[in-house]
């Protein structure tokens, strides 16, 4: 009796299956008319798609199962109208971050543990053609000459992406999750992120027209908790945001978005965050919200702040709101002014009214740490006090920071002004006290 062959190995048997992808995706592009689809959209152009694939598929003669023929059509359709391999983690609301390192090495972080996946590209070609595409919907380019694209994807999501030869082992991109139902104030509150004080508090501060900076190291949730907090502005308010690439979703009526631009392949054109916040100086806003504070654009912030925008918010990078404020005073010298230091910190004490600190702790939880108040100057100092604060008190079984949100028993100097507008808040809150364990 014959020996039956062995079967064909899971590499073997992928590699086929990429094989005959390519061919059905060859035979779509050509038997595509570009003309009579023009007019279709959305499930429509996809439904009718889906049937030409499926048609293709029969005329391979391929063997495959039900569900490997589905799956197939699938992956055709996410390579002909979406972004290929990427699609099946982008509709994975679970995955907060996407790390690509080359196109057979790709990393997701659930619920703060990062974890290899499974989903490859077929290639370093396949890779560029991916982030092409994406970098292509917004405007922005990325080759040899221009090997870095900050850029997003239709949901808000962030997008960095760097390329040969700048990186090594061929294309990485990163692609930073909002989704298109981005975290609310019911979710921080139900992840211990904060405590409903502290949110009564941040406001109050809104209302009041308080400018803030919410400050972070990278993942920490600076943005999110932005968006969070700029849900309390209300909805007659003329917001101008300005960011490098377009992730901040307001929900105001009265919101005019700026994005900044890169230089054209000759090197000109660039539009700094700089000029932007210069220029929406013109445009009648009451308050200006900066996506991320990185540099000299940092100074015009500080200015606008002190000039009638108040209100206003920023993020920037930083370990603690002392480092916050050492970190403004080097973007201020980044503007090339010869600026006395006391001159320059009482720039900072006057323009900014509270520092919103976010961490990212230890196995993944992301907290409010602290949320302190500028008070003003001593001598050459600047003065602030925390009112709040996380206090980490270990690690439980699972690796994941512990602690207590703890009220520093200060009354906000600000309080003052959250009066005069209106803004009640009852004493017993700010009373020195643990408010939150985990």
């Amino acid at each position: 009796m014959a020996t039956p062959a062995p079967a064909p190995s899971a590499t073997k048997k992928q590699a086929e299956f990429d094989s005959l992808k390519q061919r059905i995706h060859a035979k779509l592009v050509e038997k595509l008319d570009l003309k009579s689809l023009g007019d279709l959209q959305g499930e429509v152009l996809r439904r009718e798609i889906r049937l030409v694939v499926e048609h293709l598929c029969d005329t391979e003669n391929a063997l495959l199962n039900r569900a490997e023929r589905d799956r197939l059509v699938d992956e055709v359709l996410d390579e002909t109208f979406g972004l290929g391999p990427l699609e099946l983690l982008l509709k994975d609301p679970s995955i907060s971050d996407i790390l690509i390192n080359g196109p057979k090495d790709i990393y997701c972080e659930r619920r703060g543990k990062m974890e290899k996946s499974p989903v490859v590209f077929r290639d370093n070609s396949h890779l560029l053609q991916i982030i092409d595409r994406i970098v292509s919907k917004v405007g922005r380019r990325v080759d040899e000459t221009c090997p870095m694209v900050d850029a997003r994807l239709e949901d808000g999501s962030r997008v960095n992406a760097i390329i040969p030869p700048l990186a090594l082992d061929g294309a990485a991109m990163s692609i930073r999750r909002f989704g298109s139902n981005p975290l609310r104030l019911e979710d921080l509150l139900r992840f211990k992120a904060l405590t409903p004080e502290m949110v009564m508090f941040l406001e109050g501060a809104m209302k009041a027209r308080l400018n803030v900076i919410i400050s972070g190291g990278t993942g920490s949730g600076k943005t999110t908790l932005l968006n969070t907090l700029s849900s309390f502005i209300p909805n007659t308010d003329r917001i101008i945001t300005i960011e490098d690439a377009a992730e901040i979703q307001l929900q105001q009526d009265h919101v005019v978005r700026l994005e900044t631009r890169p230089a054209n392949i000759e090197g000109k054109g660039a539009v700094s965050a700089t000029d932007l916040v210069r220029n929406c100086l013109r445009m009648r806003p009451e308050r200006i919200i900066i996506g991320e504070c990185r540099g000299p654009e940092a100074l015009d912030m500080l200015q606008a702040m002190n000039t009638g925008h108040e209100g206003s918010m920023t993020t920037l990078h930083a370990n603690t709101p002392r480092d916050a404020v050492a970190r403004l005073e080097t973007m201020i010298m980044m503007a090339g002014f010869e600026m006395p230091i006391k001159a320059m910190r009482n720039q900072i004490a006057s323009a900014v009214n509270l520092i919103v600190q976010a961490n990212r702790l230890q196995g993944g939880p992301r907290k409010v740490t602290h949320i302190t108040e500028i008070v003003g100057m001593e001598q050459d100092t600047v003065v602030m006090q925390d009112i709040f604060r996380f206090i980490q008190d270990g690690v439980d079984g699972e690796g994941r920071a512990t602690g207590r949100f703890v009220c520093t028993g200060v009354r906000p100097k600000a309080m003052d002004r959250l009066e005069s507008v209106g803004v009640k808040l009852p004493a017993s809150i700010f009373r020195e006290r643990v408010m939150l364990a985990d």
